[in-house]
């Protein structure tokens, strides 16, 4: 009888090694599961966005955006030579001339100053850009087409007032 318990504790081991290589393998496959999910699932609210999400989401990753991200770095990635006009201790903002259009870099030492940003923008209502300490500030046109290049997402603030009535601009 110990002679079987032996020979199963031999093959038991010897398995252990396929065991070993199985969890690797699974390792490896939730590892590559990890970054498709990560990358395909950036995704922002629009119709038809999680088609387009994908790539922008590996192009920021790969153009190396890491937050906080200084105004200058991400005029670089926009192809802008940024003209800075507010070098505050709560933000900074930076103005982009492009063929493209203009644009408003702001970037924040601390999410905090960031969210409040954002609040006090929600009275004029409009779409911006957000990241993690930074926000760009363009039409909604523009925004799409930064978005590949610097991730973060499209975000719509409501304005004060009324909500326009059908055939109102």
């Amino acid at each position: 009888m110990q002679s079987q318990r032996g020979s199963k504790r031999g093959s038991g081991g010897s398995g252990g090694g396929s065991r070993n290589a199985r969890r690797a393998a699974a390792a490896g496959i939730l590892v590559l599961l990890f970054t498709v999910t990560a990358t395909a699932c950036g995704g922002g609210d629009d119709e038809g966005a999680s088609a387009q999400s994908s790539p922008s989401n590996v192009a920021a990753t790969v153009a190396g955006v890491v937050a906080p991200a200084k105004v200058e770095v991400i005029a670089d990635l926009t192809g802008c030579k940024v003209k800075i006009r507010t070098d505050a201790d709560e933000l900074r903002e930076g103005v982009c001339h492009t063929k493209r259009g203009d644009y408003l870099i702001t970037t924040f030492p601390e999410e905090k100053f960031k969210l409040t940003w954002l609040d006090s923008a929600s009275v004029y209502g409009g779409k911006y850009l957000v990241g993690t300490r930074w926000v760009v500030s363009a039409k909604p046109k523009l925004l799409e087409q930064l978005r590949p290049q610097l991730g973060g997402k499209i975000q719509e603030l409501q304005g004060v007032g009324p909500a326009p009535g059908p055939g109102g601009s």
